[in-house]
């Protein structure tokens, strides 16, 4: 096994063994998840572009990986960190290893450290930057590569995961499907997705629940997607700081203002400051798959998937927006809603894969919600 270090910026160093790509190096912002399975899914989760991921859940890899359950089309983590990597794959799905899925993407993973006291680093000082190398033996060397890499305040990642041209969603019928069909009505509603890094579950949730997908990259214009003539939007999860995504902010601001509009994660905090809300840096984020949400339109408890580092600031919401969630561990705004305008957004996962399926029912409100849109339109025609 070969010998590999991870350095914090705070002057922390691990030493461990190597995994995948041992010729690579990771270089990111160094964060958790506490999920216990789902990690092909986190690690193929464009959200993630950008960052070393650390696993707290002690064995990882034992299942394996295989196609389908991929959310893009790549590796998007920068790196992998684990207390231990499983040698053997276990699972009639499986069609490789951890192992070799990473060096399939040119991606190092590090095992053998301890993750525990990794976490309760990150979770008293909060994530910050690292590096994993098996190419350097002298740590201070890494420690002071650490302090040049760029923060994840004020970066825009949706350039690297977003798609270069716009393209219709075609399901692989044969695909798994984590929850049956919705009944819906097969492209019963014209959607388009602006990806910011969308997962590909999302876009089987909404292809379920009856909607015909079309896929526009980050920096369409307005135009672009009216063209389209859809009769509603989709702003979907991605990496890094939402305020840095200023450009979407045009587009955002006058789709809202004449079609029904759902974002998810990223695009629930871009939703939020084309209101003209404010969005800061959470110290560690909220990645896992069992984070409690209170609904307050329905009072009820929601079990959510999430991924994000970034959060609203709810004494910024304009009068117009209303609070509908909020993450009952610490507080902070979990969902948002017009209170004219059909318009809505949370800051957590619906679609989950992985995680439960307790806000699926966001799809169909989104659904019921473009409906009711086209019923206003026919009855004033």
């Amino acid at each position: 096994m070969q010998s590999a270090i991870l350095a914090l910026e705070n002057g922390l160093t691990f030493e461990g063994y190597a995994f995948g790509d041992c010729r690579a190096e990771a270089e990111g912002e160094v964060v958790f998840n506490t999920a216990m399975s789902g990690y092909q899914e986190a690690l193929t989760d464009p959200s993630y572009y950008g960052q070393i991921l650390t696993f707290t859940y002690p064995h990882i890899g034992n299942y394996g990986i295989n196609a389908a359950d991929n959310e893009s089309d790549r590796l998007q983590a920068a790196g992998v960190i684990v207390k231990e990597n499983a040698g053997r794959t276990s699972n009639w799905r499986s069609e490789k290893s951890l192992t070799s899925f990473l060096e399939s993407y040119g991606v190092i993973g590090i095992e053998g450290i301890d993750t525990r006291k990794l976490v309760r680093v990150l979770r008293s000082e909060g994530s910050m930057r690292g590096i994993i190398s098996a190419r350097e033996s002298d740590a201070r060397t890494l420690l002071s590569r650490c302090e040049k890499l760029p923060r994840m305040d004020g970066l825009d990642l949706t350039g690297a995961v977003t798609c270069s041209t716009a393209y219709t969603y075609l399901p692989d019928m044969n695909e798994p499907l984590i929850l049956p069909a919705a009944g819906a009505g097969e492209g019963r509603f014209k959607v388009a997705a602006i990806d910011f890094g969308i997962k590909r579950n999302i876009l089987r949730r909404l292809t379920r629940h009856g909607c015909e997908i079309r896929v526009f990259p980050a920096a369409s214009t307005a135009s672009d997607i009216l063209a389209y003539k859809p009769d509603g939007v989709f702003l979907s999860n991605g990496p890094g700081d939402p305020a840095a995504v200023d450009y979407a902010m045009p587009t955002i601001r006058t789709l809202l203002e004449q079609l029904p509009v759902f974002g998810i994660c990223l695009g629930h905090q871009l939703l939020a400051l084309a209101f003209g809300a404010q969005t800061y840096k959470l110290k560690f984020g909220h990645r896992g798959v069992n984070h409690p949400v209170k609904n307050l339109l329905a009072n009820t408890i929601e079990i959510t998937s999430q991924n994000h580092g970034f959060a609203v600031d709810a004494d910024s919401l304009p009068p117009d927006v209303e609070l509908t969630h909020v993450n009952l561990n610490d507080n902070t705004v979990a969902g948002l809603r017009h209170r004219e305008l059909p318009v809505f957004c949370v800051q957590y996962h619906p679609e989950a894969s992985p995680g439960t399926h307790d806000s699926d029912y966001l799809f169909r409100n989104f659904v019921r919600s473009l409906s009711q849109a086209r019923e206003k339109i026919a009855s004033s025609a």
